[in-house]
């Protein structure tokens, strides 16, 4: 049955664009479309609206899906505020998260990631005082990497035509910091192993260590954070909750259980979406959110994907990595059990990032290659309005796909007792890790359940779990076809294929896919609100 935010949603049969998947790429072009005054209708498979920045509710506790914190909306000027103020009418409220936003912990030594530039160096400087020229070095090539990113962003958006005359040359400056890795640029500057480690000790934001990781997509995230991180007040859900009234404004309807079984082709021209239960929609432009794999391998008619090689394309491009979140639920509140607000970035000793996944990969009983600790209900002022006396926290790690194929095919909540025991033991050893850092919690907990790469399959439809879209390896960022546009007429894509990992990419996006099916400069009316 189809549902929508509203209990009895008034469709129509006839949209001025529908967009499958309601993730945060998608819920951006949905709003910015509507502003434009589309109708627009987003389609979302799953009971709740909004992917990763979705939530869920058990036993009486809330938890945020895929946002842990976002960087850059403190200040009114930058461009991500602008952009939530845009697509959501100004209503998402931010609470920051104080000076200390990561904390990179290695064997027994703590490495605070302070906000704002020169504190973040001031601090790096004092953990490694022999290193200031490299410090200096690796802040000023971040920044430079993201000089050049814009352009490379923007030639996504143009008119092939117009790409073909300038678009190398938007792209070119962009190339000489993505074709290195991660590891490349900072062994360039510094022979200290310790400080790479720290320095690139955020990698699990994307998912890929300094060895084969592109170093824009590092400088991407090492920059989105400079300034500090924030939480959306009133939980994650709060995203999807203000832009559905933008949409609805206009006419339009985020619908949930609405399962996409096919896009509607004809003479090369989407002209609409084809639903599980037999019911169709047209309109006048159809947008995929629903990441590219997705899209080419199952929602393509496969006549139309084998006409223009797109699954050929596919083979150039990698799946990111699949991972395992602990959620937890616990009695206190955030101020009773004294949790922080920043993160916890928790790795082996003596072991370089890609050593440690290796090792990893190879024996899922070697230690952790990353830990990564959240604590929502602390950075969340609204939360103790919300569950007094409360409190949550989320541990992830990397967890591979392959170790889960026996279960492919098993229902969520229904795979079995075998199963259930392989995510109590990832659970217990997950568990062990927060009590030597967090001791209060250890008889505080109220409830625990592991999510796999099985579930975000069952939640995301990414075939194989990848939490990251895809791989974001110096190879990646030469991939052309991973623009909005599409070979199909009135046929575009949305979401982090697009551009990068991570919410903040997500809704650039949005920005770039709306530019392109509009002709229109979307940024510039964006930064004028």
């Amino acid at each position: 049955m189809i549902q929508s935010y509203k209990k009895n949603p008034t469709l129509a049969e006839n949209y001025d664009s529908i967009i499958i998947g309601s993730g945060m790429g998608s819920l951006t072009a949905g709003a910015i479309l509507a502003k434009e005054g589309q109708k627009v209708l987003v389609l979302e498979r799953h009971y709740i609206a909004g992917g990763f920045t979705h939530i869920f509710k058990r036993k009486g506790f809330e938890w945020d899906v895929g946002i842990h914190y976002i960087g850059e909306v403190q200040r009114k000027t930058s461009v991500i505020k602008k952009l939530f103020d845009y697509i959501s009418d100004a209503q998402i409220q931010w609470a920051d998260m104080g000076a200390v936003y990561d904390k990179i912990i290695i064997g027994d030594k703590e490495y605070d990631f302070v906000k704002g530039v020169e504190n973040f160096k001031n601090k790096m400087l004092t953990y490694f005082p022999d290193e200031k020229q490299a410090i200096d070095a690796y802040v000023n090539l971040v920044f430079k990497a993201i000089k050049t990113s814009q352009k490379f962003y923007m030639d996504k958006a143009l008119p092939p035509i117009m790409s073909s005359l300038i678009g190398g040359k938007m792209r070119k400056p962009f190339y000489n910091f993505s074709d290195k890795t991660t590891y490349e640029v900072l062994s360039s500057i510094t022979k200290n192993e310790e400080l790479i480690k720290v320095l690139s000790g955020q990698y699990g934001d994307y998912g890929l260590p300094p060895k084969q990781s592109s170093f824009v997509m590092h400088a991407a995230v090492a920059k989105h954070y400079f300034a500090g991180g924030s939480f959306p007040i009133g939980g994650s859900s709060e995203i999807a909750k203000t832009i559905d009234k933008v949409i609805e404004k206009a006419g339009g309807t985020i619908l949930i259980s609405a399962e996409v079984d096919e896009i509607i082709i004809k003479n090369n021209k989407a002209v609409g979406v084809q639903m599980k239960d037999g019911k169709t929609f047209t309109a006048k432009n159809i947008i995929s959110g629903a990441g590219i794999m997705t899209t080419y391998n199952k929602l393509i008619p496969s006549d139309i994907a084998e006409k223009h090689q797109l699954k050929q394309q596919l083979q150039t491009v990698k799946r990111s990595v699949s991972h395992a979140c602990l959620y937890i639920g616990l009695k206190g509140s955030p101020e009773e059990l004294k949790l922080p607000k920043t993160n916890y970035w928790i790795y082996p000793n003596n072991i370089d990032h890609d050593t440690a996944i290796d090792n990893y990969v190879h024996n899922l009983n070697a230690d952790f290659p990353v830990v990564y600790i959240s604590f929502p209900s602390a950075k969340d002022p609204d939360w103790t309005n919300r569950y007094p006396g409360k409190s949550t926290i989320d541990i992830i790690t990397l967890l591979p796909y392959d170790g889960f194929k026996n279960w492919d095919g098993t229902k969520w909540m229904k795979r079995g007792e075998e199963y259930e025991a392989l995510k109590e033991k990832i659970s217990k050893r997950l568990l062990e890790v927060l009590f030597k850092h967090i001791p209060q919690a250890k008889d505080k907990i109220e409830h625990y359940e592991l999510s796999t790469p099985l579930t975000t399959k069952h939640f995301i439809n990414y075939d194989e779990g990848e939490i990251y879209g895809l791989d974001h390896t110096p190879k990646r960022f030469r991939q052309k076809f991973l623009k909005p546009r599409t070979p199909i007429k009135n046929f575009y894509l949305t979401g982090q294929d697009v551009v990068t990992a991570g919410v903040a990419a997500a809704l650039f996006s949005g920005v770039i896919t709306t530019s392109a099916m509009t002709g229109k400069n979307i940024i510039k009316k964006v930064m004028k609100g």
